[in-house]
């Protein structure tokens, strides 16, 4: 006669199975300074990225580096980012407003989207640079920009309307975080073009995905 085992003396306690691992790309805050802090505050290796929205080198890197970064680096914890501005002109600004539109939940999905999408905002933008007839104050100006290069019609299809979008452009302490981290980039840190780098304090000299892993401690990943 067969025995059979009791379901109930096969089953694991519930003390002895593994917690599943922290997925740490999933957690973005804002830093002092007012950058979007994506990983694992614990994270040994810290790297900061100043961007530029209408920096082609930037969108480059961003297509090139996002998913190695979080897979490889940050989900395990050993590699936190984080993203600040160096902003360079009125357009760079207004994408940098727009991309902190729904919080740090919505940032890094407006961060890249953006990027990935620069082509074609920036087409759009050449024709509106080359118009006359534009506002001259500043948040109507800004508000003006998103609204006929394609910024806005961009973060309409990520779900943002016309007025939340129109209130993140006049947001004064957005404003002022990214002015902040633009001093701190081209002033204090003494970057020579974006994307810059620094890794746990270091500035990186070069702007690559390649170069940059290679400043990567070997134990990051």
């Amino acid at each position: 006669m067969k025995k059979y085992l009791s379901l109930a003396l096969l089953a694991v306690p519930a003390a002895l199975v593994a917690a599943p691992a922290a997925n740490w790309v999933s957690r973005v805050t804002i830093s002092p300074i007012g950058g979007h802090y994506m990983g694992n505050p614990a994270a040994p290796t810290k790297l900061v990225e100043y961007v530029s929205y209408t920096c082609s080198h930037c969108a480059h890197f961003v297509g090139e580096a996002s998913a190695p970064l979080k897979t490889q680096y940050v989900k395990g914890g050993k590699v936190a980012v984080e993203v600040r501005n160096a902003v360079r002109d009125k357009y760079d600004l207004t994408a940098a407003l727009l991309a902190r539109c729904g919080g740090p939940a919505r940032f890094m999905g407006n961060h890249e989207a953006l990027f990935a999408n620069q082509s074609a905002w920036m087409e759009q933008l050449e024709s509106y640079d080359r118009d006359a007839t534009k506002p001259t104050e500043q948040i109507p100006a800004l508000q003006d920009i998103g609204q006929k290069t394609g910024l806005y019609a961009l973060m309409n299809k990520r779900g943002f309307t016309n007025a939340q979008l129109n209130a993140c452009v006049a947001n004064p302490q957005s404003m002022k975080q990214i002015l902040a981290m633009t001093d701190e980039a081209w002033n204090k840190v003494k970057i020579s073009g974006t994307p810059g780098f620094v890794v746990n304090g270091t500035l990186v000299q070069g702007s690559s995905w390649a170069i940059l892993q290679a400043a990567l401690p070997p134990a990051a990943r």
